[in-house]
């Protein structure tokens, strides 16, 4: 079969079995570009079973872009709170801003304004202009390249921003005239449900005929794709201070700078243990380290024991947690310390400052507050396990 008649042949194939098996889904049920652009934006990284309750909360708290430009920083984050990659709640949030400054709060269907959006890059503008406005825009993520690199054979780098571009420009090809938002849709959807990632689902594939990579044998070594470098293991010692006197049944947390990773997100004081050559943790005892970190802060507080251990994964960093109970005791007045101990409000802490704020909390506070996955399952181990005693 010549390029041509396999490529419509496909296009054809494909949208036939996507208007007849697309999953229901929230994102799908209208062209509101607000709630695509959202939809993307938190399906990045992240499974679609996943991120439907979010979407759905999310929608209900912010339901317009003026309602999610308006709203408070830790509000948009503990909404995202779970969902991880938390630099994607706070680009939305400023692109919306400038959406609502710009644009009079209507998401533009023009590309060159929506590569503008903070956040949004060629993926994003292009799923945004086809499945809101109908605009033929490719739509290329990991998906479609699998999808396009099985189908037509194309054995070059995923990883490369050529392969990209010549994949762009193949998708541009393949839209029919007037289909856009149905045809990139249905090539997603192939990807997640047909042509998965390992042992696809070919017997099943509605272009299967005359998919190359099959034919060839080829369908469970394409696409090609460098492999990334596995996350770097850091050891981390970290500090659960139970308060005394005022502050009994509170615990404290410190709020992150205001940019880098998990930025003016909230946590538990912890520290990086270096590690050795052998890439063991040094004999020192951790909580003799734990306890002279603190009070390098500012504060003392005295580790008791282990509470648990964890593990949380960045894109370039793998975490190993050795979480700590500990005590406060004796603590310096607040004038005299690097730290504020007052019990504070989300509205009273100083988001200009790369100065930590410390602030004690009960179980009930921690819904003003957004947290990493990590720290939030912690501290509702610990709330928990205080609350069955």
């Amino acid at each position: 079969m010549n390029n041509q008649k396999q490529q419509s042949y496909f296009s054809k194939h494909l949208l036939e079995w996507y208007l007849e098996n697309k999953r229901d889904l929230p994102w799908r049920r209208h062209r509101n570009p607000y709630y695509i652009w959202v939809s993307e934006i938190m399906l990045q990284q992240t499974r679609v079973d996943t991120v439907i309750p979010y979407f759905n909360r999310f929608i209900e708290k912010f339901p317009s872009i003026e309602a999610l430009a308006d709203a408070p920083e830790q509000e948009v984050l503990k909404s995202w709170e779970g969902l991880g990659y938390y630099s994607r709640a706070r680009n939305l949030q400023f692109a919306a801003r400038q959406v609502k400054e710009l644009h009079g709060g209507i998401v533009p269907d023009d590309k060159q304004a929506v590569f503008a959006l903070k956040g949004v890059g060629p993926y994003t503008a292009g799923a945004i202009l086809s499945i809101a406005f109908n605009k033929p825009e490719p739509a290329v993520d990991g998906n479609v390249m699998r999808v396009l690199s099985r189908y037509f054979l194309i054995e070059e780098d995923i990883m490369k921003g050529s392969t990209r571009a010549f994949m762009e420009k193949l998708v541009v090809m393949l839209i029919p005239d007037g289909q856009a938002s149905h045809f990139n849709q249905a090539l997603m959807e192939l990807g997640a449900l047909v042509c998965t990632p390992k042992s696809p689902h070919c017997l099943t594939c509605p272009v299967m005929e005359h998919c190359s990579g099959r034919i060839e044998g080829r369908e469970e070594t394409l696409p090609v794709k460098t492999k990334a470098k596995p996350p770097r293991p850091e050891y981390r010692v970290v500090a659960l201070v139970e308060g005394t006197g005022e502050h009994e049944g509170r615990v404290l947390i410190r709020q992150r700078p205001q940019s880098g990773l998990l930025a003016r997100m909230w946590e538990l004081p912890h520290v990086q243990v270096p590690i050795d050559r052998s890439g063991r943790m040094p004999d020192e005892p951790a909580m003799d380290i734990l306890g002279r970190e603190l009070a390098d802060e500012g504060f003392r507080a005295r580790p008791l024991d282990h509470l648990t251990d964890a593990e949380h994964t960045f894109s370039h960093i793998h975490w190993n947690l050795q979480v700590y109970r500990c005590r406060e005791e004796d603590l310096p007045q607040v004038a005299e310390s690097k730290t504020n101990y007052s019990v504070l409000t989300t509205e009273d802490v100083d988001t200009n400052t790369d100065q930590p704020s410390y602030i004690w909390i009960n179980k009930e506070d921690m819904e003003q507050y957004a947290f990493p996955l990590v720290f939030l399952k912690t501290l509702n181990l610990y709330f928990d396990k205080q609350q069955s005693k």
